[in-house]
């Protein structure tokens, strides 16, 4: 346990603390896809909410045709104002097709369409629905800040399980990047992006007011591009990070089309892309070996830290991770971020009609 305070307001966990929160006041978006239904961890997560009592649900769901009806109708028999987005349907797609919208998927776009329709409360939380350690104390600390001036709030937690380290993106990928891009520039950008102790986390949760002005990454970079936005428009002082304990959830393999090598890609250009907004200029001949650099070291104190805790930890292969993840460092591609909903072509109301129609369709 420890009290230390970053640059960012950092709140912390000092024992199983469930604050007074304007959980009246906040719509909660939990993105799900077709595998997550029924699971222990979503149907922990859903019960949970019930004594939370959040003012509204929205949950994108990410599901075929055959899959969407039972999976919308298991929502149903929560105790909750639940409002599903099937993010599959094709009244849905024509919609953001007609406007050019609709483009790569991925958890990003069905993040964004979610979005829109809960700023429509003062408070928005965001959260999935994977995590076996999920507890109701989430949400009211999240959305605690929000009711205390401040208007970004992020997750942080430890990733231990099975007496291993986890959270290997973040610790070799994004937090050696961000320590080799600010070894040779002092931008606050970079310092900003260094204070959150678990930049990749999932969780967080912004007035409404800034959720509309979010340009939401389409894929994997969507926690990375949140937290640039949320440093143009909070800064330092309007941002917070808050101790969610320990987390338990799903693990993915290191290669593979869903893996963290293909992860690694989006993270790193969405890191870039931020970096270069606010006015660093990357090396990017030299920047992969200052990043090989950094990580490598890191691996040093992780294994250390590994084993006075007892932990096994395989230094090897995390060398070999940070190797792969080099790869992925280079100039970022096309910006393809949705745009803000301040900004954007359809309205919230558009996307609720459409996805409610898709559903009807499929009852």
């Amino acid at each position: 346990m420890e009290y230390v305070q970053e640059q960012v307001t950092t709140l912390h966990d000092f024992g199983d603390t469930r604050p007074a929160a304007p959980t009246n006041r906040a719509a909660v978006v939990v993105p799900m896809t077709e595998r997550e239904h029924g699971s222990l961890a979503a149907e922990q997560v859903f019960t949970a909410l019930e004594s939370v009592a959040p003012d509204r649900v929205v949950v994108p769901l990410r599901a075929d045709a055959a899959a969407a009806p039972a999976v919308i109708d298991w929502l149903d028999d929560f105790g909750l104002d639940i409002e599903p987005l099937w993010c599959d349907g094709p009244r849905l797609g024509d919609l953001l097709a007609d406007e050019d919208l609709n483009g790569t998927r991925g958890k990003g776009r069905d993040v964004w369409l979610a979005l829109g329709v809960a700023a429509e409360s003062p408070y928005v939380a965001v959260h999935d629905a994977d995590a076996t350690s999920y507890s109701a104390n989430h949400v009211p600390r999240l959305l605690f800040p929000l009711d205390h001036g401040y208007s970004f709030s992020k997750g942080y937690y430890a990733r231990v399980e099975n007496s291993q380290l986890y959270g290997r993106l973040f610790r070799l990928l994004y937090r050696p990047l961000v320590r080799a891009l600010a070894a040779d520039n002092d931008a606050d950008v970079l310092g900003y992006l260094e204070s959150f102790r678990y930049a990749l986390a999932g969780e967080f949760a912004a007035t409404s007011e800034m959720v509309r002005s979010l340009r939401v990454q389409r894929g994997w970079g969507l926690e990375v591009g949140t937290l640039g936005d949320a440093y143009a428009t909070a800064g330092f002082d309007g941002s917070t990070q808050v101790d969610l304990g320990r987390h338990e959830h799903d693990h993915r393999a290191v290669s593979g089309p869903a893996g963290l090598t293909t992860m690694a890609d989006q993270v790193a250009a969405a890191l870039l892309r931020v970096v270069e907004q606010h006015g660093v200029a990357p090396d990017y001949e030299t920047l992969p070996d200052r990043y090989e650099t950094a990580a490598t070291r890191l691996t040093r104190a992780y294994a250390t830290d590994a084993a006075f805790n007892g932990l096994s930890y395989d230094r090897e292969d995390e060398r070999r991770q940070v190797g792969q993840y080099a790869d992925s460092i280079q100039l970022p591609g096309e910006d393809t971020r949705l745009p803000a909903w301040t900004d954007a072509p359809v309205s919230p109301d558009e996307v609720r009609e459409a996805a409610r129609r898709d559903v009807e369709a499929l009852r």
